[in-house]
C-alpha cells in the first residue's frame, strides 16, 4: 500500500514536470527567430465583435517565405482590428495589407536584438526548471507527510526521493536541451 502511495506521488510529480516542460516549450515558440515562423503571431489577442479572440482563431496563418507571414482573415472587415493588434503587440512588426491578406516581413534581427532575445530563452528556461525543482519539492513533502503518518518505512522514502531526483535531473536537462535549441535558432543568421 505504501509503494502504491508513493508511486501515486511520483507519477503526479512526473506528470506536472511534463507540463512544465510542455509550457517552455510553448512559450519559446513565441520567441522571434531569424525566421518567420506562424506562432509568433497566433497568440496575438484581437478585439474582435467586443471579445479578446486569439489570432489563429479568426485567420489562417502562413509563412511562404524565411522573413514573411501571411495572415489570411477569414472576415475581410476584422482586418484593421488585426493590424492594429499586431501594431500594439511587443513583437515590433508592421503589417501591412491589400485588402484580402495581411503581409507582415520581418526585419532582420540585429545582434543586439538576438542577445536581448537569448537572454530571454535563458530567463525562461530557468523559469521551467525553478518550476520542475519546485514540483519535486511538494512530492518530497508528500513523501515525508506519509512517512510521519506511518505509511511508508524510511528506506521507502529515501527510494522514492532518490527517483525524484532522477525524474528532476532528467526534466531539467530537458528544459536545457531546448533552451539550447531555441538560442541556436535566435543566433542563426
Amino acid at each position: 500500500m505504501a509503494e502504491d502511495m508513493l508511486e501515486e506521488v511520483q507519477g503526479q510529480a512526473e506528470k506536472r514536470m511534463v507540463k512544465a516542460v510542455e509550457a517552455l516549450e510553448h512559450d519559446l515558440t513565441a520567441i522571434r527567430t531569424g525566421r518567420a515562423s506562424p506562432a509568433l503571431v497566433e497568440r496575438v489577442h484581437v478585439e474582435y465583435y467586443g471579445s479578446d479572440t486569439p489570432l489563429n482563431q479568426m485567420a489562417g496563418i502562413t509563412a511562404p517565405e524565411p522573413r514573411m507571414l501571411i495572415i489570411q482573415p477569414w472576415d475581410k472587415s476584422s482586418i484593421p482590428a488585426i493590424e492594429k493588434a499586431i501594431m500594439k503587440s511587443e513583437l515590433g512588426l508592421t503589417p501591412s495589407n491589400d485588402g484580402v491578406v495581411i503581409r507582415i516581413v520581418l526585419p532582420q534581427l540585429t545582434e543586439d536584438r538576438r542577445r536581448d532575445l537569448v537572454k530571454l530563452v535563458h530567463r525562461r528556461v530557468e523559469e521551467a526548471r525553478v518550476a520542475v525543482r519546485n514540483i519535486r519539492r511538494e512530492a518530497h513533502d508528500d513523501v515525508r507527510d506519509l512517512r510521519k503518518e506511518n505509511m511508508a518505512t524510511e528506506d521507502d522514502v529515501k527510494q522514492a526521493e532518490s527517483r525524484l531526483q532522477k525524474l528532476t535531473d532528467r526534466y531539467i536537462a530537458e528544459a536545457d536541451r531546448i533552451g539550447q535549441r531555441k538560442e541556436a535558432e535566435v543566433m542563426e543568421v
